[in-house]
C-alpha cells in the first residue's frame, strides 16, 4: 500500500492551501461573526474547480477519485471548515445531479453548478426523519407529465441562498419505505417553494440553515434523477462520500488547531521559558498529532474503498466519519487548552474551528448510528470481515 501522494495531488493540496490562504483566512472570521454567506468566494473556488472535484466530466466536473478530493477539503478546511463544509455539499448534490439527471437537466444546470456559477442543497432530512430518513413524509405525485411536491425539509445547508436543490421524496405509497423514495431536481425559486427563519447556529455561521416548505411545487416528469424508487439508493450513495467529506473536514479543522498551537507554545512563555519546554504540554501536543495522524490515515483509507468500489466501502466511511469527527473535536478543544484564556477570545480562530467542527459529530449521520451501521455489518454472518 502507498501512502505517498502524487505530484497530482501535491498540486491539488498545494492550490486548496493557497487559495484558503488568500480567499478564506482573510474573511473567516468575519463570516463567522456576521453569518454572511460568501457566494463570491465560493464562485472563485468553483474556477478552481472546486465546485465540481467528482462530479462527472458530462456535468463540467473534473471526475476526480474521492481521495483526491479530500486533499482539497481538507486544505480548505484547515482555514474555514464552515465555508468548505458548504463547498462539500454542494460537492455531492452536483454529482447527484450530474450522474443521475436526464441529458436536459444536466444541460440546464450541470456546469452551472460546477462552475460555482449556481449553488445547490442537498433536501434529505426533515423535521420528522433525521437519523430514521426513509421515514420521510415529502410527497411527489405524478400528474401527467409533471410531479406536484408537497412537504417540508429541516436543517438544509444552504436554503434560501442557492439555486437548485436536490430533493428526496416519497413518491411511492406511505408502506413502500426506502423503495419508495425517488430524487429529483428542484428549482429552488420555483412556484410552491418558500424558506423559514435563518437558524441561529452554535458554529457552521457563514452558511444559512433552514426550513424549506414545498406547497404544490410543479416540476417537469424529467426532473426526476434515476427512476422512481432509486432515490434512496442514491441518498445512501451520497452520503457515503458525504461521511468523509465531513470527516475530511474535522481532520482540516484539527489540522488547523494544531498548526496554531505549535506556534504559540513556541511564543507563549510562563515561568521564564517557553511553554513548549514543558514535557507534560509537549505530550499533549504529541498526542493530539498522533489522532490527527490517524485520523486523516482512516479517511484515506475509507475514501480509498469508495473509489475502489469495495463492498464494504460504507462500513469504513461509517468507521472513518466516527472517528476523525471524534477526534478532530478533540484536536480543536485541546488546541483551546493549551491556548488558555486567549484560546476563549474571537481574536483567535481556535474557538471558531473548535465551534465548527462540533456538529460535525451530527450531521451526515449522527455518531451513534454511525456504530449501529459499523456493528451491524460486523455481525452480518453473509458480510466480509471489517477488522483485518
Amino acid at each position: 500500500m502507498d501512502f505517498e501522494l502524487s505530484e497530482d495531488q501535491r498540486a491539488f493540496a498545494d492550490t486548496a492551501r493557497q487559495f484558503a490562504q488568500t480567499e478564506l483566512a482573510p474573511h473567516a472570521a468575519e463570516w463567522d461573526r456576521d453569518a454572511v454567506f460568501p457566494r463570491d468566494a465560493i464562485r472563485r473556488a468553483g474556477e478552481l474547480g472546486f465546485c465540481g472535484l467528482y462530479a462527472p466530466e458530462s456535468a463540467g466536473g473534473l471526475a476526480l477519485p474521492r481521495l483526491d478530493a479530500t486533499l482539497v477539503f481538507e486544505e480548505l478546511a484547515a482555514v474555514d471548515p464552515s465555508t468548505t463544509a458548504f463547498i462539500t455539499i454542494h460537492n455531492m448534490a452536483t454529482w447527484m445531479l450530474g450522474t443521475w439527471a436526464t441529458d436536459a437537466v444536466r444541460a440546464e444546470w450541470g456546469e452551472a453548478l460546477t462552475s460555482g456559477e449556481k449553488l445547490a442543497s442537498y433536501c434529505l432530512t426533515e423535521p420528522g426523519a433525521g437519523s430514521d430518513a426513509a421515514s420521510l413524509k415529502t410527497r411527489a405525485e405524478l400528474v401527467g407529465n409533471e410531479y406536484i411536491i408537497n412537504g417540508s425539509k429541516a436543517f438544509i445547508s444552504g436554503a434560501g441562498a442557492t439555486d437548485v436543490l436536490v430533493l428526496m421524496a416519497r413518491s411511492g405509497d406511505a408502506q413502500s419505505g426506502a423503495s419508495g423514495i425517488s430524487a429529483f431536481a428542484v428549482p429552488a425559486q420555483a412556484q410552491g417553494v418558500s424558506y423559514g427563519k435563518k437558524e441561529e447556529k452554535m458554529g457552521w455561521n457563514s452558511q444559512p440553515t433552514r426550513v424549506i416548505n414545498f406547497d404544490n411545487v410543479r416540476i417537469p416528469a424529467h426532473n426526476l434523477l434515476g427512476r422512481e424508487g432509486e432515490g434512496f439508493k442514491i441518498a445512501m450513495k451520497g452520503l457515503d462520500g458525504g461521511r468523509i467529506n465531513i470527516a475530511t473536514c474535522s481532520v482540516g479543522a484539527a489540522q488547523g488547531a494544531l498548526t496554531q498551537a505549535q506556534q504559540y507554545m513556541q511564543e507563549r512563555k510562563q515561568f521564564g521559558k517557553p511553554i513548549a519546554s514543558f514535557q507534560a504540554l509537549q505530550f499533549k501536543l504529541a498526542d493530539m498529532a498522533t489522532e490527527l495522524v490517524a485520523a486523516r490515515q482512516m479517511v484515506r483509507l475509507a475514501a480509498s474503498k469508495l473509489d475502489a468500489g469495495a463492498r464494504d466501502a460504507s462500513t469504513y466511511c461509517a468507521m472513518a466519519k466516527r472517528f476523525a469527527t471524534d477526534a478532530g473535536f478533540n484536536v480543536c478543544n485541546d488546541a483551546l487548552q493549551l491556548h488558555g484564556g486567549y484560546g476563549y477570545l474571537n481574536d483567535f480562530p481556535l474557538e471558531r474551528l473548535m465551534r465548527d467542527a462540533r456538529v460535525h459529530q451530527i450531521l451526515e449521520g449522527t455518531n451513534e448510528i454511525m456504530r449501529v451501521i459499523i456493528a451491524r455489518r460486523m455481525l452480518d454472518g453473509d458480510a466480509p470481515e471489517v477488522i483485518r
